[in-house]
């Protein structure tokens, strides 16, 4: 029998008494500091109950609290009841406030533990001189969670692959050329890189280690001048990998050695790594005489910048994809008007039989989404087979869903109208739908970031006494995570660094309204930067939106829109018909015309 949430925090503070530990902290991370994890790492899980990506929990002698953002409310609410975890609401999501917490909890001569392998650098150091305010001291030598873990799943196993040439575009060798090419800018005689989308776009590697991310655990060091090493389970390679790897002067070691690696630099040696994608514990095997630089790694925003030839691939993916989705759409709408028996757990099955069947497909970039009714309302909420509802020829489902493959990653939402609607959901839907056109439609000068673009999708709420509390848009990988950086939409938080949008970046384009035990909106298309014109005032840039599907105009109240706004609907509705008609015929056909009519 498994073990209670209780007891499991039970068997943490015992762990905590042993070793004098007063407070532990255990984030969402493990050694690349993923937003997904294998489950080997996913002890806050785990020890709390709570599933959800995003979450801090925070235990003392007496007291624990976990910390999530505004996406996760309704779900923590429901998984830490009764497991005397206290629910602790962030403002802003990734805002670290349980170290204010820690720093008013904690007395003089007290320690926080939390496990090295689990903690970026630079946030440890963040933690330390907080905590020193209050007297206390950071143990970063403990792996309390892991002693307490009963039944602690091994690591994973699954093969890791070639991306082949023709979607990689750009060849293993040339990316490493670019690399080391930066790190001689820097200074650099050694660069280690340890986030995992990092290493599988430099090598051209994709594995499954991570439910929905084709990536897998490694490390990469490589010398600017010289060889690199992968430092990765030697059985997750064929020998025609290792070949192929070593004729492009990439080297194979044991995933646990790169410590031992790190260790043998000298005075002589110069290492490039980025404080906030390494973790204590690997950082910690660096010798005092070896330096080292501490920088961005160049990869992620080379990676970030997608190449006229990926996107090629990502824009015939997205017509393939996008005819998915028109053809799993059209069954399900027939369905429910049939009086067919249908759950949200038959949405998510549609979806993939549909993607499955289309050229290149891999998996599914994410769990998906689809919120019927009330459950819509629940940013991040997930059909499970114990809990579930069954769809009705009435009111709003909200799907959010995504493919990846060979040549690109998908992401998209559309909030779909089974049958009769209220005049509260449509005009939810249609301030949702202002904002998502007036961004889409943006104009903005080279240099601009994502915080200074957020307002405009939130503007038609805003003007209406409303808003969401997730961002407003992510980067997204090229056959990688589809939650990717450095850029992003959303709302500016106080220290942290504003990334330019640059041409080739991805972003989703997102806005949302909740309304718990009502109904949730949110419209969804990935666009990239494209360059739009030249004045006298400079560069400007705009978005190209990438994702090919109808919106369900059904579920919106037309007479809210302006002309600009009706033209944009309507234009981006002909495009979506010219590139998904070719591939589509009969009922399939016919459902498109019919969505992507004029709204007249």
């Amino acid at each position: 029998m498994e073990p209670t949430t209780p007891a499991r925090l039970a068997a943490l503070r015992h762990a905590m008494l042993q070793h004098g530990v007063d407070a532990c902290l255990i984030p969402s991370a493990d050694p690349h500091l993923s937003e997904y994890l294998p489950a080997h790492w996913q002890a806050r899980a785990w020890l709390s109950g709570f599933t959800g990506s995003a979450g801090t929990l925070v235990v003392t002698a007496d007291h624990a609290s976990l910390w999530t953002d505004s996406r996760y409310f309704a779900q923590a609410t429901q998984q830490l009841a009764g497991s005397g975890i206290e629910l602790m609401k962030q403002r802003v999501a990734h805002a670290p406030e349980h170290i204010a917490w820690l720093r008013e909890h904690l007395r003089p001569g007290q320690s926080l533990a939390v496990a090295g392998d689990s903690v970026a650098l630079a946030t440890a150091r963040q933690l330390e001189r907080q905590l020193a305010e209050a007297g206390a001291a950071l143990r970063t030598d403990l792996d309390l969670p892991g002693q307490a873990w009963t039944g602690r799943p091994a690591l994973p196993d699954a093969p890791v692959v070639e991306h082949p040439l023709r979607y990689a575009i750009q060849a293993r060798a040339e990316k490493l050329d670019r690399l080391r090419t930066a790190m001689r800018k820097l200074g650099a005689t050694h660069h280690l890189v340890s986030s995992l989308d990092d290493v599988a776009w430099l090598t051209n590697l994709r594995g499954s280690d991570v439910e929905c991310n084709p990536v897998f655990l490694a490390h990469l060091l490589v010398q600017a001048e010289g060889h690199a090493t992968l430092f990765v389970d030697r059985g997750k390679l064929n020998d025609a990998l290792v070949a192929s790897l070593a004729a492009d002067g990439v080297r194979i070691a044991d995933y646990a050695t790169v410590t031992d690696a790190l260790s043998e630099l000298g005075a002589a040696d110069r290492l490039l790594l980025d404080p906030a994608r390494v973790v204590v514990s690997v950082a910690a095997a660096i010798p005092p005489e070896a330096n080292v630089i501490e920088a961005a790694n160049p990869s992620t925003l080379s990676k970030a910048r997608k190449s006229e030839g990926e996107l090629e691939h990502i824009r015939e993916t997205m017509r393939r994809d996008g005819a998915a989705l028109v053809r799993a759409f059209r069954r399900l709408e027939e369905r429910v008007a049939a009086g067919m028996r249908q759950t949200e757990l038959d949405v998510d099955a549609l979806l993939r039989e549909e993607r499955s069947a289309q050229p290149d497909f891999v998996g599914e970039s994410f769990a998906t989404i689809a919120g019927y009714q009330a459950n819509g309302a629940l940013p991040h909420y997930r059909a499970t087979a114990e809990s579930h509802s069954t769809l009705k020829a009435q009111g709003l489902l909200l799907v959010d869903s995504g493919g990846q493959y060979l040549g690109g990653t998908t992401d998209i939402t559309r909030v779909l109208a089974l049958g009769e609607t209220t005049a509260e959901q449509r005009r939810d839907a249609t301030l949702v739908m202002k904002g998502m056109i007036a961004l889409s439609r943006a104009r903005f000068p080279r240099g601009a970031s994502g915080p200074q673009l957020d307002a405009l999708a939130r503007a038609p709420l805003w003007a209406n006494g409303m808003d969401y509390g997730h961002g407003t848009g992510h980067g997204v990988g090229y056959f990688l995570n589809v939650h990717e950086g450095p850029q992003g939409i959303r709302p500016p938080v106080s220290g942290t660094a504003l990334v330019p949008l640059e041409p080739g970046m991805i972003t989703s384009i997102e806005p949302g309204l909740y309304k718990p035990g009502r109904h949730g909106i949110r419209h969804e298309n990935l666009a990239v930067v494209v360059e739009a014109d030249r004045s006298e005032f400079g560069e400007f840039y705009a978005f190209e939106t990438l994702t090919l599907c109808p919106f369900d105009r059904r579920a919106l109240e037309p007479g809210l829109l302006n002309p600009e706004e009706r033209a944009w609907l309507d234009d981006y509705h002909a495009t979506v018909r010219a590139a998904l008609a070719p591939l589509l015929e009969d009922a399939d056909l016919a459902w498109l015309e019919r969505h992507c009519a004029p709204l007249g």
